[in-house]
């Protein structure tokens, strides 16, 4: 019978869900201690994502198996509202997290950013950390999930679209 987690993460990303931080913080944070992530994609209006909810959950499966991919993961993915806030609120509302990673866009292009999102998901009363992509380079999905046994990632040479 496995134990369960000790902690719970709710990821909330969107075209974000591949990103070489991302997939570095969830690592980092499987390989500190026992941690259920749930990826979190809000729907886009006049956009559509350049990955599907199961490829996102490949990627993030990947990094927190770790480098030797041996490592237990608890990975689950939920198709949000719309509005990143709503969906957040009702994904909190239906889970019991202990904290929330939202991966955004560059500063200069992230809609999320600019609502201020973190600060409200903080006001819900749940420790918030931001992983913001420093540049317009990000990896695509299936990029991604090519992490080498030493568990880093090939090098992002797409340009954001």
């Amino acid at each position: 019978m496995q134990s369960a987690p000790d902690r719970r993460t709710l990821v909330v990303a969107n075209r974000t869900a591949a990103t070489p931080l991302l997939l570095d913080e969830v690592r980092r944070r499987a390989g500190e201690q026992p941690t259920a992530f749930v990826l979190l994609c809000p729907r886009v209006s006049g956009r559509s994502r350049d990955w599907t909810l199961d490829e996102g959950l490949k990627a993030l499966r990947k990094a927190a198996a770790g480098p030797t991919g041996q490592r237990e993961v608890r990975i689950e993915g939920l198709d949000g509202a719309e509005d990143p806030f709503q969906a957040v609120k009702d994904a909190l509302a239906g889970g019991n997290f202990d904290d929330v990673i939202i991966s955004t866009l560059p500063k200069r292009t992230s809609e999320w950013l600019r609502r201020d999102l973190p600060r409200r998901v903080e006001a819900l009363g749940v420790p918030v950390t931001v992983i913001t992509q420093p540049s317009a380079k990000r990896l695509a999905a299936n990029e991604a999930m090519l992490w080498n046994k030493k568990g880093t990632a090939p090098r992002a040479d797409q340009e954001e679209v």
